[in-house]
Order: structure tokens, then sequence, then C-alpha cells
């Protein structure tokens, strides 16, 4: 690769830790990337997901103290159910055709914006059913099992996810949607990694930009109004949902 390709990737890395932090979606930077420079689809999926792991690691240290305020029975429900999500995504990942899954994204990505953007609507009609918290963790494990096979927009998935469960702390969904991105690819990347599905060198360079694109845009997300921050989310998502839309099409 040459050197414009190096600082594509890189540029495309800190985008992707700043809008994983912000919004989700930061695949949609990196994936795209790694095919613009030459890396085949299904290695350039993998890659992107190794690439955006340490921007979820500086997102989480970013939001420390809403996640230090939860329950730790929640949390470890959670990080373990994101665990099993991962490594299911990652399987299904190395033994289906992509073809088949990448026609089925543009769906899912508007599906999950409008979820998001019904959130607070859902929550005061689904405050009346006690139970609704049921499905927190089977909802979760299925947008990890997502997650671990196409990251792009798994962000806009988690979000709307806790949009629907009820939490309506917008900073402490999005510490949530951090850690449990953080666990889920560390999972997928270990499958990816023992079945030779990754680009190490591209994955390398990517990992610096996406660790500071991560750790600078959560701190610039916490500082952010709530409305604006789903302004963003929901907005992430139309655009996500539109670029898929045309390349299916």
């Amino acid at each position: 690769m040459s050197w414009a390709d190096w600082g594509l990737l890189l540029a495309a890395a800190y985008g992707a830790g700043v809008l994983n932090a912000v919004a989700g979606g930061g695949s949609f930077l990196t994936f795209p990337a790694l095919v613009t420079v030459g890396v085949p689809p299904i290695i350039a999926n993998a890659t992107s997901a190794v690439a955006v792991t340490p921007g979820y690691a500086g997102s989480v240290l970013g939001f420390k103290e809403e996640l230090q305020a939860l329950p730790k029975a929640l949390l470890r429900g959670e990080v373990l159910t994101a665990v099993a999500g991962g490594l299911i995504g990652a399987g299904l990942l190395l033994v289906t055709p992509q073809k088949l899954f990448v026609g089925l994204i543009p769906w899912l990505l508007a599906l999950a914006t409008v979820l998001f953007a019904a959130g607070p609507w859902l929550t005061r009609r689904l405050q009346q059913d006690a139970g609704h918290h049921a499905w927190r963790l089977p909802g979760l494990l299925l947008v990890c099992v997502y997650g671990g096979y196409f990251n792009g927009g798994l962000g806009i998935l988690l979000m709307a996810l806790y949009g629907l469960v009820g939490e309506s702390r917008i900073h402490t969904a999005n510490a949530l949607k951090n850690l449990n991105s953080l666990v889920l690819a560390l999972a997928s990347v270990t499958a990816f990694a023992l079945a030779g599905a990754v680009e190490w060198r591209a994955a390398a360079v990517m990992m610096v930009g996406t660790t500071a694109g991560g750790f600078w845009g959560a701190r610039w997300a916490k500082k952010l109004p709530s409305h604006w921050v789903r302004a963003v989310v929901i907005a992430t998502g139309m655009a996500m949902s539109l670029v898929f839309f045309r390349k299916v099409a």
C-alpha cells in the first residue's frame, strides 16, 4: 500500500473512534476504507472489527463514572451476554457467505434508527409493563450476534435497544453501548485471529487512530446536550441506511 493508503486508513480509524463514542457506526468508515485500499471484503470486515476495538476501550475509559454507578450484577450479566453474542456472530461470519448478510444490512439499520427515534415514546408506553426489562438480555444477545458478524451500525442497534428497555439516561446508555461493544469485539476478534482472517499491518495502524478518536469522542459526547446526541445517532443511522441501500440496489 502507498503512503496515501496508510493515511486514508489512519484518518478513517480516527473518525471511526469518534463516531463510535458519540453515536456508533464507526465501521462504516473503517470497512469501506479497507476495501478501497484493496483488502478483500471478508478480510476487511474482520480487520475492521480488530481496528475499532481499542477505540471502544478508550470510550469505556471516558465513561467510567457512568459505569461505576451501575449495579455490578447488571454489568456482569451484560458482559457475559456480549461475549456469547460476539462469538456466535464471528462464527457465522466465518461460515456464511457475506453477500447474503449484506443484503439485510440496510433494512436492519433502518429499523434500528426508527426504533431509536421512537425510543422516548416507546419508553413511556412500556412504563406500565413491569416485565419489559425481561428481554433486555435476550435483545442484547441478538444485537451482539449482529455485532460479531458485521460491526457496522452496532452502536445504533445498542442505543435503540437501551431506549426500548427504558434506559432514559442517554449517557448511561452510551456507556453501556461502549462497554458491550468492547466486550463483543474482543470475543469476535479472538475468533477472527484464530481463523487467520485479519490483515494485521492495516489493523495495527488503524488501532492507533481508533484509540485516540474513541477517547476524545467520549469526552465530547458527555459535553453535548442529550437531544444533540440523539440527533447525531438518528442522522448517522439514516445516512448508513441510505448508503447501504444504494450499495445493494
